[in-house]
């Protein structure tokens, strides 16, 4: 089969576009025709690679995965169209148990710990198979899948917002972050968000957004935000940029505000003030993916149309480095989906 792949970590040179060998699959899986699959900068972060991770080479990205079944497995029947559940419990233990699958030392994630949708094929545990959600395009059900699980337990298990509670999103554009404005905006907080340039800004607006700030037309831009909440900060921020905002996240939380990260596009290394911590009582929340029952309410979010699937642009597998570049450049609002055409 042909696949986006990569046989060693870097920067987009390392990516390539061709034949692989087709995908194993194991007793409990079964094998997928992947329609669309879409990209997150979780993608990029697996390419470059970090101390510790040790993958099977030639590795296949891609988590968000909306395909069709090649062969009857289970209850399921060839030709049924899916979405994967890209979180993958290894093992039954007390993280399991309670639900807060994504702690076990047995999580895996699709494209990341073991191969992706970035492929003509991929093979999937059973368990981790749900129905296509009626009226979307596979490109449109790929699309939210993990970003709508990681920001569905940053808000609502790890943030634990509350109705009326003042929110702000720093960034607007990456997958999590535009579904986090949305899903703010349906658990009925305040939403305020931080954009880069007039057209995110503006899209912000349109997903809900009572205030959006420009950083790019003020390097002050935590200054009329602090202003805009009379000056007693912010309940809930989401804060996935890291070094380049981590000073600013500071000075805007409320007391008793809690600060949540799932990821660090700026850089992972960041001062903090621990003055700021104690005095004003803040909670510094870490947050990754969620659990299956997670997955099972982010779908029916969808069905109901409460949170909408947001599409940068679709690009055949082959463009795949195209898309990688895309992110890296902070271009997109939403999601980057590759079609395996």
């Amino acid at each position: 089969m042909q696949a986006l792949h990569f046989e060693a970590h870097g920067e987009l040179g390392v990516l390539q576009f061709g034949d692989v060998p087709d995908p194993e699959v194991p007793d409990g899986w079964a094998l997928l025709k992947v329609e669309a699959c879409a990209l997150n900068h979780l993608d990029i972060w697996v390419r470059r690679g970090w101390p510790g991770l040790k993958l099977d080479m030639p590795h296949i990205g891609g988590s968000d995965i909306a395909g069709t079944l090649v062969a009857d497995a289970a209850d399921w029947k060839a030709g049924d169209t899916v979405v994967v559940d890209p979180g993958i419990s290894t093992r039954q233990d007390a993280w399991t148990t309670r639900g807060d699958d994504s702690l076990s030392p047995g999580y895996r994630i699709l494209g990341e710990h073991v191969r992706g949708g970035f492929a003509e094929f991929v093979a999937v545990p059973i368990e981790n198979l749900h129905p296509r959600p009626a009226g979307l395009t596979a490109a449109e059900a790929a699309a939210p899948l993990l970003v709508g699980l990681t920001a569905y337990r940053m808000l609502v298990h790890r943030a634990r917002l509350q109705t009326g509670e003042r929110m702000l999103v720093v960034g607007s554009g990456g997958g999590v972050n535009s579904t986090a404005i949305q899903l703010g905006c349906h658990l009925n907080a305040e939403v305020h968000v931080v954009a880069g340039g007039p057209e995110k800004a503006q899209r912000a607006k349109e997903l809900g957004a009572v205030l959006v700030v420009d950083y790019k037309t003020d390097e002050a831009w935590h200054k009329p935000l602090f202003v805009a909440t009379e000056r007693r900060g912010y309940d809930v921020i989401i804060d996935n940029v890291g070094r380049a905002t981590w000073k600013q996240s500071l000075r805007l939380a409320g007391i008793g505000g809690r600060i949540v990260t799932v990821g660090n596009t700026s850089g992972p290394i960041a001062e903090t003030d621990i003055r700021f911590i104690f005095t004003r009582q803040l909670s510094i929340l870490g947050s990754t993916m969620g659990s299956h029952a997670d997955f099972a309410v982010v779908l029916e979010l969808l069905e109901q149309g409460a949170l909408k699937p947001l599409i940068h642009c679709e690009l055949p597998l082959s463009e795949g480095r195209r898309g990688h570049e895309i992110i890296e450049r902070g271009e997109m609002f939403g999601k980057v989906v590759l079609r395996s055409d």
